[in-house]
């Protein structure tokens, strides 16, 4: 289960975009099958039933095994791709260790049964691991909350059932966790397959997600921090209403900034790539732009503001499906509330609902430096 989604709508932006980035590694490997990408490190591809439809996991070689990198969501499909990479490419050496960089299904939705089959810890932060156990057992958030959660932003009565569809659907695509698992902390190394592994920590699409960097190879097994080619999915969600995620999401770039420019950037969908800093500087242009047209169509309504729900179609302003508004609304929320720090907008409550006024005028909006409206994108879970 994926939180992003294929992106632009526009080719040419799209083509624009790639141009800038180099893709060293080839063509994708085939199901089952394992490409060499950096000394001991293994590029693998998973199926996804979604829009989004792959995943890239990574296997790096130990003397005495395999370290496993996100595994992959719990499908019949994902786990007979397993047994054949099990059976046929690991070369008699056992899985040693799993890592997750975060808690969505597809990277963390087979942990529990490669634990278990490999008698292999698992590796998580804490943010990570226990938002996961929280999420597979369904409490992290209710109907009631939800709903409170949406009736604030301005979802009407009749949207919100479309909210709850979602219910349960986490512990579809997750198999039950380990009970215990080992800690990663950002900053602090982890040694895989001989070398040091320092652990970079992203928050706003996930709670703590971690990011692996080895500087002897040169290498970033990014995750969904950092992708090629669509925009992460950075929400606000009805347990934590007032989050700001975007700017948590946004600020962690300094982590990524330091990395040389010429590091090999495995990331968890699209090719691997070179180029880290200028995709840094496309997707910091991409957001800027829609905050500045959400900023602009704020100012435009005048003393009455707007809600979240009204802002949805500025921000995505297309068909979107019964899965995807529930995304997009949760992006939307992020916008806004980067705004509100940005001190671009505020907050007023009515009658129990949080609308948001401009504290600038439309006239004085900066132009967004990039027109298309479909570079970011939202996806299933």
């Amino acid at each position: 289960m994926s939180f992003i989604a294929p992106m632009p709508d526009s080719t040419d932006l799209s083509q624009r975009l790639l141009a800038q980035l180099r893709f060293p590694c080839g063509d994708v490997p085939e199901p089952g099958d394992i490409k060499n990408v950096a000394p001991g490190i293994w590029w693998l591809r998973m199926p996804l039933p979604f829009q989004l439809n792959h995943i890239n996991l990574w296997l790096v070689e130990e003397k005495d095994g395999w370290t496993i990198v996100d595994t992959g969501i719990n499908t019949e499909a994902t786990r007979e791709l397993w047994d054949k990479i099990f059976a046929e490419k690991l070369g008699g050496k056992p899985v040693t260790r799993v890592i997750a960089t975060h808690l969505h299904p597809d990277h963390v939705g087979l942990a529990g049964l490669l634990c278990e089959r490999w008698d292999a810890p698992l590796y998580m932060t804490l943010g990570e691991y226990m938002s996961a156990v929280a999420a597979r057992n369904d409490i992290v958030e209710n109907e009631d909350v939800r709903a409170a959660h949406l009736a604030r932003n301005g979802v009407p009565a009749e949207k919100v059932p479309l909210f709850h569809r979602h219910k349960g659907g986490y512990a579809k695509g997750v198999a039950p966790l380990p009970p215990a698992y080992r800690r990663l902390i950002h900053a602090h190394p982890v040694p895989i397959g001989g070398h040091r592994w320092d652990i970079i920590v992203g928050r706003g699409h996930a709670p703590e997600h971690a990011s692996l960097w080895c500087p002897e190879l040169n290498v970033l097994i990014a995750g969904d921090q950092v992708l090629p080619k669509i925009s992460t999915n950075v929400g606000v969600w009805p347990n934590e209403p007032l989050a700001d995620a975007l700017t948590w999401f946004l600020d962690g770039f300094s982590r990524f900034r330091r990395l040389p420019a010429d590091a090999l950037i495995l990331p968890s969908h699209g090719f691997p790539f070179i180029g880290l800093h200028t995709r840094l500087d496309q997707l910091v242009a991409h957001h800027d732009a829609r905050l500045n047209d959400m900023a602009t169509a704020i100012a435009r309504r005048g003393a009455e503001g707007a809600t979240g729900w009204d802002m949805v179609p500025v921000l995505f302003p297309r068909h979107l499906d019964n899965n995807q508004i529930v995304f997009a609304f949760g992006e939307t929320l992020a916008h806004l509330h980067c705004l509100e720090t940005r001190a671009r907008v505020k907050r007023t409550v009515v009658e129990g609902v949080h609308r948001f006024v401009a504290l600038v005028d439309a006239d004085s909006q900066p132009p967004a430096d990039d027109s298309d409206t479909d570079v970011m994108d939202t996806g299933p879970t």
